[in-house]
């Protein structure tokens, strides 16, 4: 057993993120942070485009980039961005050296890659390795091509803050890692900030629209307008920029015009000059992230109750959060979100008062509101522990059973429980991680007994492989594919995932997971 199984006495931040699943449209892949960020710096925003390479195969020799056991040399005192992070390893509960031993491009792909169904165990093992601070690759990760898929990918996730706090890390942002500074600085409303860095850094380059921006933010009107006129001379502007820049500076002379046709793929600079100048864009059809614009006071409050469950989904915003979004004020309307406020605020109030007859009552029809929205799991971790405390009789007591095995509190609430039937036997087994001689309800616990089986499944030969190098790193991300590939239906992933958390000693991830793959409707 290699890590430390202190895995979840993590910081705040941590506990807050590991909550929710994000379930994008089928439709249509969702957009990446690279493709929605502003053009806000002068520099070609563009990231190292690096073929990943076979297990043990080694980079190949480039003159400048150093390589495995090559000297690098940085200013003293200044840490480099790939090592930087908002929790050390030791309060992760992972081995510092988890990426010593892998390539920084392979690394990159591997954190970049789209889990768009991952169950909230795994995402918030994902969340883990993006923001603890680990040593570097190998190769020391030249390009910052690890760090910027970090950040990336917690933009992804919609979760801003976290990924502002590591950027403010950097002594002195470069223009790739300044882009994504100002682009979640207007999402989340700090705007004023990041236009600051952008003067008094002299190697960040503004475009003409950020410098404007920036210019009439700080109350420099006239060289806004001059610089948005020399912009425009130069061609650097385009004509719909252009358009919206113009009405931002003086919106006085388009009184009489009709409005600016809405954008197709909306920049967070776009969203934020289309608000000025009084057409704010609706942010549910846009990746994520812009969810947290609708989050700042401004905003009404069915919008922030809205971002908030699409944050929820994502584990980008704690639990407690969406609850004080829940419990502002009464609904004074019924259907949809407000039915949502509605069961929440009864079944808190039943709880409150400790009346188990009112909690009994309203627990099933705001369960069923929850698992309509895939709300269960921020749902149980406000009131799971709560419910299962109760002892309530009958059906009641079986949903509120099963909702606290989605919690925190899963071992503590399984402990507690009596099985009522075999499949609350089962389920009780998993939360102890004793599986063995048990009736599974179905063919995903098949898969799960498996992996719980007294005797550990074997791994496969590539995992072995990378556990054999060190690359744990990249063994840790392999599970949380295999499981997430597992909860839309291909069962020996589930079976692989899971004894792989278990063999390199993450048996409560383990265990939350697969209690997560046989309560919640996740098969594809």
């Amino acid at each position: 057993m290699w890590i430390n199984r202190s895995f979840f006495r993590l910081v705040p931040l941590l506990g807050m993120l590991q909550a929710g699943v994000a379930l994008p449209s089928a439709a249509e892949a969702p957009l990446s942070a690279i493709d929605w960020l502003s053009q806000s710096v002068a520099t070609p925003a563009t990231l190292p485009r690096v073929a990943p390479m076979p297990p043990g195969a080694r980079a190949p020799t480039k003159t400048g980039v150093p390589q495995p056991g090559a000297i690098t040399v940085a200013p003293l005192g200044q840490r480099p961005p790939v090592g930087l992070g908002l929790v050390t390893a030791s309060r992760s509960g992972l081995p510092l050296d988890i990426w010593a031993k892998s390539q920084s491009g392979e690394l990159a792909r591997l954190l970049r890659a789209e889990r768009p169904d991952a169950l909230p165990a795994v995402r918030g093992l994902l969340y883990t390795l993006l923001l603890a601070e680990f040593a570097p690759p190998k190769d020391g990760d030249p390009q910052n091509a690890v760090f910027l898929a970090r950040i990336d990918k917690l933009l992804d996730l919609g979760a801003l803050e976290p990924a502002l706090a590591l950027l403010e890390m950097l002594e002195k942002p470069d223009p790739e890692s300044f882009r994504r500074w100002f682009d979640v600085s207007l999402l989340v409303g700090e705007e004023e900030r990041a236009c600051r860095v952008m003067t008094a850094t002299p190697q960040i380059a503004p475009t003409f629209p950020a410098r404007i921006f920036c210019l009439a933010r700080g109350g420099d009107w006239n060289a806004a307008a001059l610089s948005l006129r020399t912009g425009t001379t130069l061609g650097t502007i385009d004509p719909s920029m252009d358009a919206l820049l113009a009405r931002f500076l003086d919106p006085d002379l388009f009184e009489e015009d009709g409005d600016l046709p809405p954008p197709e793929r909306p920049s967070p600079l776009v969203l934020r000059l289309m608000e000025a100048i009084g057409q704010p864009l609706p942010t549910a059809t846009l990746p994520v992230a812009f969810a947290q614009a609708d989050l700042r006071s401004n905003s009404g409050w069915k919008a922030r109750i809205e971002a908030g469950e699409r944050l929820s989904r994502t584990g980008a915003i704690p639990p407690n959060r969406l609850l004080g979004l829940y419990s502002e004020q009464k609904p004074a309307a019924s259907g949809g979100v407000w039915e949502r406020v509605r069961g929440v605020q009864t079944l808190e109030a039943a709880l409150t008062a400790r009346d188990p007859e009112a909690v009994a009552a309203s627990l099933a029809p705001v369960w069923d509101q929850m698992q309509a929205q895939e709300l269960e799991v921020p749902f149980a971790q406000i009131f799971g522990g709560r419910l299962a405390a109760l002892d309530l009789p009958g059906e009641a007591g079986q949903l509120a059973f099963r909702i606290g095995l989605l919690s925190e509190s899963f071992e503590t609430v399984a402990l507690r429980r009596t099985a009522a039937n075999e499949a609350e036997a089962f389920l009780i087994g998993v939360a102890r991680g004793e599986a063995d001689g048990l009736v599974a309800p179905d063919q995903m616990g098949v898969a799960v007994q498996a992996a719980f089986a007294a005797k550990t499944p074997v791994l496969d030969d590539d995992t072995t492989g990378l556990l054999s190098e060190g690359r744990l790193g990249e063994t840790l991300l392999k599970a949380i594919d295999q499981i997430t590939m597992g909860a839309s239906g291909d069962l020996r992933e589930v079976t692989s995932g899971l004894a792989l958390l278990r063999h390199v000693g993450l048996e409560k991830i383990a265990r939350q997971a697969a209690l997560e793959l046989l309560l919640l409707e996740r098969r594809g």
